[in-house]
């Protein structure tokens, strides 16, 4: 690898690159393409970012979540959300202990280092609300305790962008503390015919099976912290905050992106230059991960809406009006 590799990187990136490729590897075994939605999931997972995933139902949403915290040797919970579900159910709450005579606090599902929320829209306001925190300090705060999250602690969601019946639109502070959120569209016709061919060639039905984990919750910790040392450019960092900027002074957007969209872009872009092998972010690397940031975070005027102009349209207008560092 080395030989082929024209520069010489400060950061010691080989047992990043190698887990990344194990990773691929396990999943490959069930899923087949979606190499830019793994690629883009295995960037948010070291830059430490959540992730919601939207599609209709049948691309393996709820699949990819599994088979990645399956690759982890780490604790993995899942949240069904649902119309009646209270922020007790995620958080916890306290109870009674009549052994003890004492009060006790009941550690809810998200008490986790990997959370799948499947159907994250299908909860009310009032529970969305109880992820604001959790989601942004890592932390979770009742009758006044604060209680830390273990590290890693990374919330996957899903969601059907076609069922409106039974569903609540999430809130712009909800959608913000998502680093990424990814499209997942069909398959090609080769993808799927390949999809069918395996699981008939399998003499069981339980697809998790055939992944093993590759690496530990402590190692994706580590990595994570090198992942902030991949060095950006101060031209770099400003064409960030420039695009940033200019979704917001765009006529066809009444929302743009905010400072935690910056942030996001940057730290994405660090992750994803690592798994690239490089301890330097580059413009394409930017480029790379900025649609599925800033997506979620931005809103299209009315008018736009009704000419059926797509957000990622409009995204990647404002991308190719600002000049490339050289």
């Amino acid at each position: 690898m080395e030989n082929q590799t024209p520069f010489e990187n400060r950061l010691d990136l080989e047992e990043l690159n190698r887990a990344a490729y194990q990773i691929k590897n396990e999943i490959a075994k069930v899923i087949v393409g979606q190499e830019k939605t793994i690629d883009l999931m295995l960037t948010a997972l070291l830059a430490n970012g959540h992730i919601l995933l939207e599609g209709v139902p049948g691309v393996a949403k709820t699949m990819l979540s599994k088979l990645i915290s399956k690759s982890i040797s780490t604790e993995f919970k899942r949240i069904q959300f649902t119309p009646d579900l209270m922020p007790s159910d995620v958080l916890g709450t306290t109870i009674f202990n009549t052994g003890k005579s004492e009060f006790e606090f009941k550690q809810g599902p998200i008490f986790s280092n990997l959370v799948l929320i499947d159907e994250i829209n299908r909860a009310p306001a009032k529970t969305q609300a109880a992820l604001f925190e959790v989601m942004e300090e890592r932390q979770v705060t009742i009758d006044g305790d604060c209680r830390k999250m273990e590290s890693p602690f990374i919330v996957f969601a899903t969601q059907n962008p076609v069922e409106h019946e039974g569903t609540y639109r999430l809130p712009e502070a909800q959608l913000d503390r998502f680093l990424f959120k990814i499209e997942l569209d069909y398959p090609s016709l080769e993808e799927e015919v390949q999809i069918l061919t395996n699981v008939q060639a399998l003499e069981s039905n339980d697809q998790l099976s055939q992944v093993n984990p590759v690496i530990s919750a402590e190692k994706i910790t580590s990595l994570q912290q090198l992942v902030k040392k991949v060095l950006v450019e101060p031209n770099l960092i400003r064409y960030i905050a420039h695009i940033t900027e200019k979704t917001r002074k765009s006529n066809a957007l009444v929302l743009g992106g905010s400072p935690r969209a910056s942030l996001a872009v940057l730290n994405a872009s660090k992750a994803y230059a690592a798994i690239e092998g490089r301890d330097f972010v580059t413009p394409e690397d930017i480029k790379f991960v900025i649609t599925p940031v800033l997506t979620h975070r931005v809103i299209l005027t009315p008018e736009k809406e009704m000419e059926g102009i797509k957000t990622n349209t409009v995204i990647q207008q404002i991308v190719d009006s600002v000049e490339i560092p050289r």
